[in-house]
C-alpha cells in the first residue's frame, strides 16, 4: 500500500476504527485497528535470506569462530523493521509445532518454508521473522551444549548483530560480511520448550535490544528438567544424550570435549554440579530488562511447572509480565487457545517492539484455565492476598491417615517404598491404611482455597536402609471436569484454520484442536520428588544411617489451583513415584516424625481446619498415570 493509500486509510479510519500511525520517523505508517497492526506489507514479495552470525566462541576447536545460521524473512521495504526470533535445535529434526514442521530451502539454499505461523502472520504486519539454528545443529557450525553458553550465544549474538555489535556473513565459512541495515534493533524472542528456554537464558544476559520474550513451557534451570532435589528423573537422561539427537555432522565429529564436559557434570545420583549452575537462568534473572509473557501447562510433566514459577519469582519487579496457565501438558497456546492467542500476541509485540501504546500492560496480567476452555483473569500473580501458610499432619484413628491442621502433630507414621507407587495408586482409598504412603487432609472446605505459587514440604523421616527417595503430592478431593492427560490435553482434528498469508511452499493453515476431557473425583495438581541423601545439600549427598532421623525440605511444582468449597486438600507422602523417578538402591521403610513434618503453601483462603473424623468420599474416577519418559513428543 502506498503512503497516499495509508493516509486515505487513516482518514476513513476516523469512522471505521482503522488508523494509519507513523510509529517512528524512519518507519512507514503501520495501519492499526483496535490497537493492533494490520497486514499491509506484501508477503509474496518478502525478502528471504540466510545470514551466518559469529557467536564469539570456537567450541568445535577448528580455529574459526562458530557461526549460527539465521534464516530471515522480512518485508520488502526501505524502512527499518523490528524482529521476532525463534532459536531452535529442531528445524531439521523433530520439527516445530503440533504438525512437526521443518525448514525447507530451494536449490540455491534460500529459505522457503519457515515453520509455524509467525512469518505468515507477522511479516505482513511489518515485522521480520528470524529462525536461528542452535550452534551445532542444522546449518550452523560449532557445538550443541544443551542450555550452555554456546546456545545462549546463539541468540544473543544475533541480537547483537541486529544492533551492529556482532558480525554476520553470507556463508557458514568465509563469505562476505552482511549488515542488518534493515533492522530497528528491537527484537523479541519466542519459543516453546527448548526454544523457550533460550529466550530466558538470553534475557538473563541483559542484552540491549531484546525488548520482550515469550517463553512457552520453557526450562529456566536445566537441572530442574533432568533432576529434582537430588534425584534423577526417569527417561530424561543427560544433556549429552539430549544433544546427540540433534547434532549435525560437524558437531558429531568435532565436539567430543563439549560432550565429555556435560557427561562429567551430570552425575547419575542427581547432585547439583557447576555444570548445572552454568545452565541455571534463574540465578541471573535479576538482569532481565525485557517484558515477559510466560505461557505454561499446569499438568506439564515434560518441562515441570517448577520452572516457570521460579523464573517469574526471580524477575525484577520493574519487568512487565503476563502469564497464561492452561490445564494442558506440554502444548503450545496456538493449539489450546488459538483464537485468543494470536491477537493477544499481536498486541503484545506491537506494544514492546513498535512502542504502540495499546494498553496491554494494563490489562489483567494473569489468565488461568479453571476447566476445559473456561478461563478466569486476575490482575496480578501471585494474586492479591496470597500468604505463605503452614499446615501440619496430625495422626487420626487409622494408621497413616490423618488431618491437616494449624498445629503441629505428634507421634509418627510409616510406609514402605516398594518401588511401584504411582500418583493414582497412592491417592485411591484415602481413608484406609496403605503400605506405600501416608495421607493427611483438611476438613471439607467451607470456602474456596486458591494455592498460587511454589509449595514446599519439610519431612523428617528415618529410613530402614542407607538409601531413600521421597515423593509428595497435593491432591484435590472432589468432583471436577478437567483436561485429560490423553494427548497432553488436546485432540487434533482434520479441519484447519488459517492465520496469515500464504506463498508457495509456506501456507498459513493449521489443524484445529479440541480439549480431551475427564470427569474425576480426585486429582493431583502439584508434586515433587527428592533424594533424602541430599537433606543438607543438593551438591553433596550424605550417607544415610538406618534408624536415624533426617529432615529435608523440598519443592512441589508451581501451581495456580482453586480447591473449591466442598472439596478437601490433601498431602500424600510416599517413596518412589515410579512414573517419574527411579527406586533407590535399597528400598526402605520410612518412619515419618509428624511433629517435625510440615507443609508450606502460598494461598488465598484458609487451609487449616479443625480435625474431623468424617471420611473422604472414595474416588471412583481417576486420571490414568502418565509416564513422561514414554512420550513421543518431547519438544
Amino acid at each position: 500500500m502506498s503512503r497516499r493509500g495509508l493516509l486515505f486509510a487513516g482518514l476513513v479510519g476516523l469512522l471505521s476504527g482503522v488508523v494509519a500511525v507513523p510509529v517512528a520517523a524512519a518507519d512507514p505508517a503501520y495501519v492499526l485497528k483496535d490497537g493492533v497492526t494490520q497486514p499491509v506489507f506484501s508477503f509474496a514479495d518478502a525478502i528471504r535470506e540466510t545470514v551466518w552470525v559469529d557467536i564469539g566462541l570456537d567450541l568445535d576447536n577448528n580455529g574459526v569462530g562458530d557461526r549460527v545460521a539465521a534464516d530471515i524473512i522480512r518485508p520488502a521495504t526501505a524502512a527499518k523493521v523490528p524482529v521476532i526470533i525463534d532459536a531452535s535445535p529442531y528445524y531439521q529434526s523433530a520439527g516445530r509445532g503440533n504438525e512437526s514442521e521443518i525448514k525447507s530451502y530451494d536449490s540455491a539454499g534460500t529459505p522457503v518454508k519457515f515453520p509455524l505461523f509467525y512469518d505468515n502472520y507477522f511479516v505482513p504486519r511489518g515485522y521480520a521473522v528470524t529462525l536461528i539454528d542452535f550452534s551445532g545443529s542444522n546449518r550452523s557450525t560449532g557445538c550443541m551444549d544443551t542450555g550452555g553458553r554456546s546456545e545462549i550465544a546463539s541468540g544473543k549474538a544475533v541480537i547483537d548483530w541486529l544492533n551492529g555489535r556482532a558480525t554476520g556473513y553470507s556463508a557458514a565459512s568465509g563469505g562476505t560480511t552482511v549488515a542488518a541495515s534493515w533492522s530497528t534493533g528491537a527484537a523479541a524472542m519466542i519459543g516453546k520448550s527448548w526454544d523457550g528456554s533460550i529466550t530466558q537464558g538470553v534475557a538473563a544476559t541483559g542484552v540491549d535490544g531484546l525488548k520482550t520474550i515469550v517463553p512457552i513451557s520453557a526450562i529456566s534451570s536445566w537441572y530442574d528438567w533432568f533432576r529434582s532435589d537430588g534425584v534423577s528423573l526417569n527417561g530424561f537422561g543427560t544433556p549429552t544424550s539430549l544433544a546427540s539427537g540433534f547434532e549435525n555432522a560437524n558437531a558429531r565429529s568435532r565436539c567430543a570435549a563439549v560432550r565429555n564436559e556435560m557427561t562429567a557434570g551430570a552425575t547419575s545420583n542427581g547432585d547439583f554440579t557447576p555444570m548445572w549452575a552454568q545452565r541455571d537462568f534463574v540465578q541471573n534473572a535479576g538482569q532481565v530488562k525485557a517484558a515477559v509473557f510466560s505461557v505454561n501447562g499446569a499438568f506439564d510433566l515434560n518441562v515441570k511447572p517448577i520452572n516457570w514459577g521460579q523464573w517469574l519469582a526471580a524477575l525484577p519487579a520493574s519487568v512487565p509480565r503476563k502469564l497464561w496457565l492452561s490445564q494442558t501438558g506440554h502444548v503450545d497456546p496456538f493449539d489450546f487457545r488459538r483464537a485468543t492467542w494470536v491477537p493477544t500476541l499481536n498486541k503484545w509485540f506491537d506494544r514492546w517492539l513498535l512502542g504502540i501504546q495499546n494498553g496491554i500492560e494494563n490489562e489483567p496480567a494473569v489468565s488461568v484455565e479453571r476447566s476445559p476452555d473456561v478461563w478466569t483473569d486476575t490482575q496480578t500473580w501471585p494474586p492479591s492476598g496470597t500468604q505463605l501458610q503452614t499446615v501440619y499432619p496430625n495422626a487420626g484413628s487409622v494408621a497413616g491417615v490423618g488431618t491437616l491442621t494449624s498445629l503441629p502433630g505428634t507421634g509418627s507414621a510409616a510406609f514402605t517404598d516398594n518401588g511401584s507407587a504411582t500418583p493414582s495408586n497412592v491417592i485411591t482409598s484415602p481413608n484406609a491404611t496403605s503400605s506405600r504412603r501416608i495421607i493427611y487432609s483438611t476438613n471439607t472446605l467451607t470456602s474456596d482455597l486458591r494455592i498460587a505459587g511454589i509449595s514446599k514440604i519439610t519431612v523428617t523421616a528415618s529410613p530402614s536402609t542407607a538409601t531413600a527417595h521421597l515423593s509428595a503430592f497435593l491432591v484435590d478431593y472432589g468432583p471436577a471436569t478437567i483436561r485429560s492427560t490423553t494427548g497432553e490435553g488436546i485432540r487434533t482434528l482434520t479441519t484447519e484454520s488459517c492465520w496469515g498469508e500464504d506463498r508457495p511452499g509456506d501456507d498459513a493453515c493449521y489443524k484445529n484442536t479440541v480439549p480431551t476431557v475427564s470427569n474425576v473425583d480426585a486429582h493431583v495438581f502439584s508434586r515433587g520428588w527428592a533424594d533424602l541423601a541430599n537433606f543438607s545439600s543438593l551438591s553433596t549427598p550424605r550417607t544415610l544411617t538406618p534408624g536415624t532421623k533426617y529432615t529435608m525440605t523440598f519443592r512441589l511444582s508451581t501451581t495456580d489451583h482453586i480447591v473449591p468449597k466442598g472439596h478437601r486438600l490433601a498431602i500424600v507422602i510416599a517413596g518412589t513415584d515410579s512414573t517419574m523417578i527411579p527406586a533407590p538402591a535399597q528400598l526402605p521403610r520410612l518412619t515419618v516424625d509428624l511433629a517435625r513434618t510440615a507443609l508450606q503453601i502460598p494461598a488465598v483462603g484458609t487451609p487449616a481446619q479443625e480435625a474431623t473424623t468424617a471420611p473422604i468420599p472414595a474416588p471412583a474416577n481417576l486420571e490414568p498415570d502418565t509416564y513422561p519418559a514414554s512420550l513421543d513428543n518431547r519438544n
